[in-house]
């Protein structure tokens, strides 16, 4: 009886004759707001929920906020990072811009695109290895105009390769004065922590020719000896092979500490000397950002004794170091 009044009811309100006009006003409404309909709901509880699960890059949900497609990615602070790597000797390999371009097919400034390198860093950006963590960019909640504008152009490809079931540590413990929210107290005693990692250790940098961690300042004035292996400053990945086996084959006291500052090879780097033993650092560019600190710069500069690559004429006519001690640390030049 009620179903059958309120049909009546609805027939007298729209009778018969206008039923078509109806329809017609419906069908308008719809294909006129389809746009917003889609994008309010369909975005909200199916594509970016169904983007996040399945890593389709065809879902066409090209209005998520980058927020909304990486809820579900785990990715811890730079103080929980830091905290692992110090307090329970964890390694870490390293993703940024460079790293996920070269498994997107690209080159970068200073290292050739190579298919086994790509192969590698997928490796170990999917590494379930203990006590080895992979440390990549901050996806969400992020300020820096830069990595904003990075993950919005990849966003898509970033969601075919990560995976979403893995914790994952973050990539910018080394670069605490560039891309980071910290005053100048907060920094200093970011350092001060960070530097506890090789407090009285002994070390083994692994760098380009021109990186020259340490030299020039006192970052690594608290360690207890240092040896280097000293690689080209572009294309580095061309001697892995050869910088991983003279590792091996030195047989080091396991409680060395090894740093490594080698672009996209250190990431691989760090991970294949871990699992020989070794606590490992994807190093970065720590040693920069320091020398920017105590030079209480506001914006990246050229080091002219260091090889910067984010600088214009970074690269060039890097001016030749005295330092003797550096010399004698040289244990092996892989190339």
């Amino acid at each position: 009886m009620i179903i059958y009044f309120q049909i009546e009811k609805f027939k007298i309100l729209f009778p018969v004759e206008h039923y078509k006009l109806f329809c017609i006003i419906i069908l308008f409404c719809i294909l006129k707001f389809s746009k917003i309909i889609y994008s309010k709901i369909f975005k909200l509880y199916f594509n970016c929920k169904y983007c996040i699960n399945t890593k389709n890059i065809y879902s066409k949900c090209f209005n998520c906020s980058i927020d909304d497609l990486f809820r579900s990615i785990k990715i811890m602070s730079t103080e929980e990072t830091l905290n692992e790597i110090l307090y329970k000797n964890k390694s870490i390999g390293r993703f940024g811009d460079g790293e996920f371009n070269i498994i997107f097919g690209a080159k970068i400034r200073f290292q050739i695109f190579n298919k086994t390198l790509q192969k590698f860093l997928l490796k170990v950006l999917n590494a379930d290895t203990p006590n080895f963590l992979v440390g990549i960019i901050p996806l969400r909640n992020i300020t820096n105009s830069y990595w904003i504008n990075y993950i919005n152009e990849n966003k898509f490809k970033l969601l075919k390769i990560i995976n979403k079931n893995k914790i994952y540590y973050n990539s910018l413990i080394t670069r605490f004065f560039s891309d980071s929210r910290l005053n100048k107290v907060e920094i200093k005693n970011y350092i001060m922590k960070f530097k506890q990692i090789w407090n009285n250790r002994n070390i083994l940098i692994i760098e380009g020719e021109k990186t020259r961690l340490g030299i020039g300042n006192d970052l690594l004035n608290n360690c207890k000896s240092i040896k280097r292996i000293i690689c080209p400053t572009k294309n580095a990945f061309n001697v892995f092979t050869k910088v991983y086996d003279f590792v091996k084959n030195l047989k080091l006291d396991k409680n060395i500490l090894i740093l490594i500052s080698l672009g996209p090879t250190a990431s691989v780097l760090s991970y294949e000397l871990h699992k020989l033993g070794y606590q490992t650092l994807d190093f970065g560019h720590f040693d920069i950002q320091y020398e920017y600190f105590i030079r209480n710069v506001t914006k990246k500069i050229k080091i002219s004794t260091k090889y910067v690559n984010e600088v214009k004429g970074g690269d060039t006519n890097i001016i030749p170091i005295k330092d003797k001690n550096y010399y004698k640390q040289i244990i092996f030049k892989a190339f």
